[in-house]
């Protein structure tokens, strides 16, 4: 998911390489996860939202991954049915792991990464409007912004409540700014298959709202970040490139020159903070590889 968001970034600001190499290695990536995923799947406690909720990643990647190879329109059918069968398929289980719990017990489990829920659905909305299916990517559209709100409101609760909670300041904490940037992205894909009027301007309204909103978590986050050394990872790499999408998507609809500086610099640090994390899970990989060679007695 975040690498392929780093891609449709790279791929706005005509850094053409780099976006072709990111969209291999998340196409290459995204069927060896979900195998991966499926052979634990009988080890996952789906009563818990704290599994149901971050196991949205699979659809978030599909719909990612779909709006990236856009031109190619098999494999946005294939990848945004996968989406919306994942998306169907998961609902249900989180909305029931989260119903038998109070209100109390959902804000004592609240956390960023709740808010992949809202990330999936709005990523439905941008692979159906890249389809043109416009009646259900506004649906979803508004479906995502208001996941977004309700998860937001828990997580913010929990934060009153107890803020010293180390599940508070994972790196997940940034997908509360990339949740609200892809409702932004999402926004602007239903505005530009709009008729004009008054309907379209009112998606124009709300999609500028949303990227305000997303620009006002990011002092917010980095303070938290450097107040309670909150470290890089896979979760802190999506909004980086979300958030650099998503304004440049504010560049062509206001036409201002400064929104495309902005997305540029945000595209950098995304790129390098992907370089940053690739690079750790590299080293983690050979490191666990050579301990199980020194373990294994045939070597």
């Amino acid at each position: 998911m975040a690498t392929g968001v780093v891609s449709i970034a790279a791929a706005d600001h005509g850094f053409n390489v780099i976006s072709e190499i990111l969209i291999v290695v998340a196409a290459v990536t995204l069927p060896v996860l979900m195998v991966m995923v499926a052979r634990a799947w009988r080890e996952f406690d789906m009563r818990d939202p704290n599994v149901t909720l971050p196991l949205f990643t699979y659809i978030a990647a599909c719909a990612v991954v779909g709006a990236r190879l856009a031109e190619h329109r098999i494999v946005l059918w294939v990848l945004a049915g996968m989406a919306l069968q994942g998306w169907l398929s998961l609902m249900p289980l989180a909305v029931r792991s989260m119903w038998r719990h109070r209100w109390t017990g959902l804000r004592d489990r609240a956390r960023g990464g709740w808010e992949l829920a809202a990330v999936a659905t709005s990523g439905l909305a941008i692979v159906s409007a890249e389809l043109d299916i416009l009646f259900w990517a506004v649906v979803f559209w508004v479906l995502g912004i208001c996941v977004y709100l309700a998860m937001t409101a828990l997580v913010l609760w929990r934060v009153r409540h107890d803020g010293a909670s180390p599940e508070l300041v994972q790196p997940d904490v940034w997908i509360l700014m990339g949740g609200i940037a892809i409702a932004t992205l999402a926004g602007d894909h239903v505005h530009h298959v709009m008729i004009p009027g008054p309907i379209a301007d009112g998606v124009r309204a709300v999609t500028v709202e949303t990227w305000i909103v997303a620009t006002a978590w990011i002092p917010v986050l980095v303070y938290v970040a450097f107040r309670r050394s909150v470290g890089l990872g896979w979760p802190a790499v999506f909004p980086l490139g979300m958030y650099s999408s998503a304004t440049y998507a504010m560049a062509v609809e206001t036409g201002l020159r400064w929104f495309v500086e902005i997305s540029l610099t945000f595209f950098w640090i995304a790129f390098v903070a992907w370089l940053i994390v690739a690079g750790g899970e590299l080293v983690r990989f050979r490191r666990s590889r050579a301990a199980d060679a020194a373990s294994d007695p045939a070597t």
